[in-house]
């Protein structure tokens, strides 16, 4: 991104602080202009003709930037929930708000089902309580892939139907 006088264009199309369009000037006027308000001159789009430029302040827009960056690179999209077929009830609320709360945020989750030692014989009890909790949050959500066993795991994958 270009500021001040690394913008070599003659004339630029330039936006005020407001939002307002201010019209083609050249650049050095248009650097005048900027100074002049204690602001800078920065590119914001450099494959129109002419140059859009906008007067803001550069700082706090550099940082806004980095900071929303950093927000999305630590924002995982995929979620994973785990459940074993011996869940209480009360267990199994908690865990679905949980679910219900990602979902609402966009995210995609992963609800796994693991069997200890011996419980594998019950592979059914696991499709069925992914049934459940499919059925529990079918109104924000769809079922992206079906329930798989992969060893001594049972796997399903929602995604929201809103996003």
């Amino acid at each position: 991104m270009r500021v001040n006088e690394g913008i070599n264009e003659k004339e630029i199309l330039v936006i005020d602080e407001k939002g307002e369009n201010l019209g083609v000037m050249p650049t050095a006027e248009a650097v005048a202009l900027a100074k002049g308000r204690g602001l800078d001159l920065v590119e914001v789009a450099s494959q129109s003709q002419p140059l859009v430029c906008k007067i803001i302040d550069y700082g706090k827009y550099h940082y806004r930037q980095e900071k929303r960056e950093r927000k999305q690179r630590h924002r995982s999209r995929l979620k994973e929930m785990k459940f074993t077929i011996k869940i209480g009830e009360h267990d199994f609320d908690t865990k679905m708000n949980r679910v219900r709360e990602f979902l609402s945020h966009g995210d995609t989750v992963r609800v796994t089902i693991f069997f200890r030692g011996r419980e594998i014989v019950h592979v059914t009890r696991g499709r069925d309580l992914l049934a459940r909790v499919a059925q529990q949050v079918s109104d924000i959500a769809r079922v992206d892939e079906e329930p798989k066993a992969k060893g001594k795991v049972l796997q399903m994958l929602l995604v929201p139907t809103q996003s």
